[in-house]
Protein backbone atom coordinates (compact mmCIF):
# COMPACT_ATOMS: atom_id res chain seq x y z
CA UNK A 1 0.00 0.00 0.00
CA UNK A 2 1.45 3.33 -1.04
CA UNK A 3 0.86 5.93 1.69
CA UNK A 4 0.43 9.43 0.27
CA UNK A 5 2.89 12.00 1.55
CA UNK A 6 1.62 15.57 1.32
CA UNK A 7 3.77 18.68 1.45
CA UNK A 8 2.46 21.65 3.39
CA UNK A 9 4.91 24.50 3.58
CA UNK A 10 8.17 23.12 4.88
CA UNK A 11 6.44 20.07 6.39
CA UNK A 12 5.57 16.62 5.11
CA UNK A 13 2.44 14.80 6.27
CA UNK A 14 2.05 11.03 5.99
CA UNK A 15 -1.42 9.82 7.03
CA UNK A 16 -1.23 6.08 7.50
CA UNK A 17 -4.64 4.63 6.55
CA UNK A 18 -4.30 1.30 8.36
CA UNK A 19 -1.75 -1.02 9.90
CA UNK A 20 0.96 -1.61 7.29
CA UNK A 21 2.96 -4.75 6.66
CA UNK A 22 6.73 -4.75 7.07
CA UNK A 23 7.47 -4.09 3.40
CA UNK A 24 5.07 -1.13 3.25
CA UNK A 25 6.54 0.34 6.45
CA UNK A 26 10.07 0.06 5.10
CA UNK A 27 8.99 1.65 1.81
CA UNK A 28 7.27 4.52 3.66
CA UNK A 29 10.35 5.11 5.84
CA UNK A 30 12.57 5.30 2.76
CA UNK A 31 10.17 7.59 0.86
CA UNK A 32 9.90 10.02 3.77
CA UNK A 33 13.68 10.07 4.19
CA UNK A 34 14.11 10.82 0.48
CA UNK A 35 11.48 13.58 0.50
CA UNK A 36 12.99 15.22 3.59
CA UNK A 37 16.26 15.42 1.69
CA UNK A 38 14.82 16.40 -1.68
CA UNK A 39 12.30 18.97 -0.38
CA UNK A 40 14.55 20.22 2.42
CA UNK A 41 11.66 19.69 4.79
CA UNK A 42 11.93 21.05 8.30
CA UNK A 43 9.16 18.93 9.79
CA UNK A 44 7.43 15.58 9.34
CA UNK A 45 4.05 14.55 10.69
CA UNK A 46 3.16 10.88 10.84
CA UNK A 47 -0.57 10.53 11.43
CA UNK A 48 -1.54 7.27 13.14
CA UNK A 49 -5.20 8.20 13.71
CA UNK A 50 -6.54 5.23 11.71
CA UNK A 51 -3.96 2.73 12.99
CA UNK A 52 -5.40 0.51 15.70
CA UNK A 53 -2.57 -1.99 16.12
CA UNK A 54 1.24 -1.95 15.92
CA UNK A 55 3.79 -4.71 16.22
CA UNK A 56 7.45 -4.64 17.24
CA UNK A 57 8.63 -4.08 13.64
CA UNK A 58 6.31 -1.07 13.22
CA UNK A 59 7.54 0.30 16.53
CA UNK A 60 11.21 -0.03 15.54
CA UNK A 61 10.52 1.44 12.10
CA UNK A 62 8.86 4.52 13.63
CA UNK A 63 11.82 4.93 15.93
CA UNK A 64 14.27 4.53 13.03
CA UNK A 65 12.28 7.02 10.95
CA UNK A 66 12.45 9.61 13.72
CA UNK A 67 16.23 9.23 13.89
CA UNK A 68 16.56 9.44 10.09
CA UNK A 69 14.37 12.56 9.95
CA UNK A 70 16.40 14.22 12.71
CA UNK A 71 19.66 13.40 10.93
CA UNK A 72 18.14 14.98 7.82
CA UNK A 73 17.71 18.25 9.70
CA UNK A 74 13.99 17.99 10.38
CA UNK A 75 11.75 17.26 13.35
CA UNK A 76 9.11 14.54 13.50
CA UNK A 77 5.77 14.66 15.28
CA UNK A 78 3.53 11.62 15.60
CA UNK A 79 -0.15 12.48 15.84
CA UNK A 80 -3.39 10.64 16.51
CA UNK A 81 -2.02 7.82 18.64
CA UNK A 82 -4.93 5.66 19.81
CA UNK A 83 -4.84 4.43 23.45
CA UNK A 84 -4.28 0.77 22.44
CA UNK A 85 -1.45 1.80 20.14
CA UNK A 86 0.13 3.90 22.91
CA UNK A 87 0.05 0.89 25.22
CA UNK A 88 1.65 -1.31 22.56
CA UNK A 89 4.36 1.27 21.84
CA UNK A 90 5.19 1.41 25.54
CA UNK A 91 5.24 -2.38 25.86
CA UNK A 92 7.58 -2.72 22.90
CA UNK A 93 9.93 -0.26 24.58
CA UNK A 94 9.86 2.42 21.93
CA UNK A 95 12.51 4.99 22.77
CA UNK A 96 10.48 7.41 20.70
CA UNK A 97 13.11 9.63 19.19
CA UNK A 98 10.39 11.99 17.95
CA UNK A 99 10.44 15.55 19.16
CA UNK A 100 6.77 15.48 20.16
CA UNK A 101 3.40 13.87 19.88
CA UNK A 102 0.12 15.66 19.31
CA UNK A 103 -3.56 14.82 19.29
CA UNK A 104 -4.17 15.60 15.62
CA UNK A 105 -2.58 16.97 12.46
CA UNK A 106 -3.56 20.58 13.20
CA UNK A 107 -1.87 20.44 16.60
CA UNK A 108 1.18 18.79 15.03
CA UNK A 109 1.43 21.49 12.37
CA UNK A 110 1.06 24.22 14.98
CA UNK A 111 3.88 22.67 16.99
CA UNK A 112 6.16 22.37 13.96
CA UNK A 113 5.35 25.88 12.77
CA UNK A 114 6.46 27.24 16.15
CA UNK A 115 9.62 25.12 16.12
CA UNK A 116 10.82 25.51 12.54
CA UNK A 117 10.27 29.21 12.16
CA UNK A 118 13.65 30.40 13.19
CA UNK A 119 13.92 34.17 13.13
CA UNK A 120 16.87 35.29 11.08
CA UNK A 121 19.58 36.73 13.23
CA UNK A 122 21.28 39.84 12.09
CA UNK A 123 24.90 39.28 11.40
CA UNK A 124 27.11 42.17 12.29
CA UNK A 125 29.89 42.78 9.87
CA UNK A 126 33.45 43.25 11.05
CA UNK A 127 34.41 46.83 11.26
Amino acid sequence: MDVPIQKQGSCLIASIPTALDDEDLTHLRDRIAEQVRRCRSRGVIVDLTRVDVVDSFATRTLDDLAAIVRLGGAEMVVVGIQPDVAIALARFGLRFEVEATAGDTDAGLAYLNRRVRCPKKRMRGRQ
